[in-house]
């Protein structure tokens, strides 16, 4: 392609803004060419874009279409997704690019439902997704996506054990490896080490994104997580609540100490709909996530209602995703799930993986 052909289309990108993440869609170009009037250009996002190219091309071409002896556009949009900077001193997981913290400063906001949706939102959208389930007191994660088999060793390897697959995620949770009604009594060092086991012994299978669905506070199995596994965002759930909001904080603020980058902000049950006549109210209180991320300057990724039917399909181990992909709780969960992975997409690479481990001996 020519350089001034290439200039061009950059130019005319410039005037495209990335709805998902609020920049222009001129990084984005990978090659474009032009055949007697025909202009053929590649897209390349950094967060999965399966399902973007109806609402996102048509305001790419109309701007292509601008350029001097352009005749009719093409535009292939495609993604690709990159291992993104972490904390210092976190060893990497093999076979996972970005891992992803799901947090919340206390217990009963639905953060372990929304880490489930956003997981298999991400799926949908073309990207490779696991979800491990941090819970080892109260794991939740086997019910949710209906998976009811157990783990087995990666053969040829008997440290490893072969995640499981649930609606198209890899999914590991210390559930799969216990009775459903026998209670953890263990100390915090034995849940952390359990927690870095089933992160570090789990063998991923080249994951875009691992979702870690947290414990509520800011105890052992946090800690854990945010110094020794390499978090590259995370996601803070919340509900309108005051009392909600107060905990909410203290979570985003472990995460700003430990230099984790905080991808936004969800506010979970924002409005209740009634059942049977559909009207729709506040009963936790209204902006409440909104102020709470103004003030702390991160984005408010979306809002979620209480709705029941989130409750059965989580029970049914069917999440609302899965059980009705195309119905407007479903949308709202996708567009969280895609603003959370553009503003990942906007933070530095890691280089430091790329580099050999450098040990110095005394002889």
């Amino acid at each position: 392609m020519s350089d001034t052909l290439h200039s061009a289309a950059q130019a005319a990108l410039d005037t495209v803004i990335d709805p998902w993440n609020g920049a222009s869609l001129k990084p984005a170009l990978r090659a474009v060419t032009l055949d007697q009037g025909r202009l053929s250009v590649e897209l390349q996002l950094g967060y999965p874009s399966a399902g973007l190219a109806t609402e996102m091309l048509p305001a790419v071409q109309a701007a292509l279409a601008t350029l001097p002896g352009v005749q009719a556009v093409q535009v292939h949009l495609g993604h690709a997704i990159v291992a993104h900077a972490v904390q210092q001193g976190a060893q990497a997981v093999p076979g996972v690019k970005n891992v992803i913290a799901v947090g919340s400063g206390k217990g009963g906001v639905g953060k372990s439902t929304t880490a489930v949706n956003l997981a298999l939102a991400l799926a949908r959208e073309g990207a490779r997704v696991g979800l491990l389930d941090a819970d080892v007191y109260g794991p939740s994660l086997p019910t949710m996506l209906g998976v009811t088999d157990k783990p087995r060793l990666v053969e040829g390897d008997e440290r490893r054990i072969a995640p499981l697959l649930g609606h198209g995620v890899q999914c590991m949770s210390i559930g799969f490896l216990i009775d459903p009604d026998a209670p953890m009594v263990w100390r915090g060092p034995m849940a952390t080490q359990a927690l870095e086991q089933l992160i570090r012994d789990t063998a991923w299978q080249d994951i875009d994104y691992l979702v870690v669905d947290l414990p509520p506070g800011t105890g052992d199995i946090q800690l854990t997580l945010a110094q020794r596994v390499p978090v590259s965002g995370a996601i803070i759930v919340t509900t309108p609540q005051d009392i909600a909001l107060l905990d909410a904080v203290k979570g985003l603020k472990m995460f700003e100490k430990v230099k984790v980058p905080i991808l936004g902000i969800v506010e979970n049950m924002s409005t209740h709909i009634c059942s049977q006549c559909g009207h729709e109210e506040h009963i936790f209180g209204a902006g409440g996530g909104g102020r709470m991320a103004e003030k702390h300057g991160v984005p408010l990724l979306g809002s979620l209602p209480l709705d029941v039917r989130i409750r059965e399909q989580a029970d049914g181990g069917q999440p609302t995703v899965a059980a009705d992909p195309d119905g407007p709780i479903a949308r709202a969960y996708r567009e969280i799930a895609l603003r959370a992975a553009a503003s990942l997409a906007r933070r530095g690479k890691d280089y430091a993986r790329h580099f050999p481990k450098i040990t110095i001996v005394n002889d």
